[in-house]
Formats: C-alpha cells, sequence, structure tokens
C-alpha cells in the first residue's frame, strides 16, 4: 500500500511550522514539510510558492486536523490567559511590530543602510475585529 500525503496548513515562514510539526510529531503523527527550505533561502518568495505545506498521511489527517484546532492561535498574556480587545471585548487579538515613533524608525533606517538587525521596534497588540491597536497595562 502507498503511502500518500495530505497538505493540512500552510505557514508564511518555516519557524512557525517547525513549531506546529514538533507538536504533530509529539502526538505520534508522521509529519512532511514542503517548500520549507526555498523560504529559508529565499522568505521572500513565500507568497510566491505558497508558504510552507505542513503535511501529514492521509490516514492520520483527521486527527492532524484536530489537534491543530486545540492549538490556540491568538495571544495570550504571561499567565496563559486569553488578551481581549478593550474596545470591542475579542480575543481575536495578534501582537505585531511597529515603526511608527521616531526612535523605531531611525534604528529601522540604520539597520537598513548597515545591514543589521533593527535595534528598536516596539510591540503592540492589534484585534482582527475592530482593528483597535493597544498596549497591555
Amino acid at each position: 500500500m502507498s503511502d500518500t500525503f495530505k497538505t493540512i496548513a500552510k505557514f508564511q515562514y518555516s519557524a512557525e511550522a517547525q513549531i506546529i510539526k514538533g507538536r504533530l510529531e509529539a502526538e505520534g503523527i508522521q509529519v512532511f514539510l514542503s517548500d520549507n527550505l526555498t523560504i529559508d533561502t529565499d522568505p521572500l518568495v513565500s507568497n510566491a510558492i505558497g508558504g510552507v505545506k505542513l503535511k501529514v498521511l492521509s490516514t492520520q489527517a483527521i486527527e492532524a486536523q484536530h489537534i491543530l484546532d486545540t492549538i490556540k492561535k491568538y495571544s495570550i498574556d504571561d499567565e496563559g490567559n486569553t488578551i481581549n480587545c478593550p474596545n470591542c471585548r475579542s480575543e481575536k487579538i495578534e501582537l505585531f511590530s511597529t515603526i511608527k515613533d521616531f526612535k523605531s524608525f531611525f534604528a529601522f533606517i540604520f539597520g537598513f543602510l548597515f545591514g543589521t538587525l533593527p535595534l528598536h521596534a516596539k510591540h503592540k497588540y492589534k484585534c482582527e475585529d475592530c482593528k483597535t491597536e493597544f498596549d497591555l497595562e
């Protein structure tokens, strides 16, 4: 019998896929990543080739999808509690980096010109439902 793999998830970067791969393998699921080396070599082609594909054996696809569904996709605080939007109380909150102030902008320009990592970036949370940006108190 020939085993076939089925794509159950796609990720923009391979680091995300590697984390999920480790979780699935810990549960006994056979996992294969496709296009991860290409994207590690040149991350700018991720959207063009459809991202990193996480594939599992067809016979384990339902079990793997159930495990994926149990993983929280949104931000939690240091105690493990779900972060809620202060405006609409939604739980669909994501962490992002911004360079809106002068210090962040200067660090970005310096990093771009000299090929170094950004020295300063401000992290904020953003609600997917109402688009409110906020910091945690």
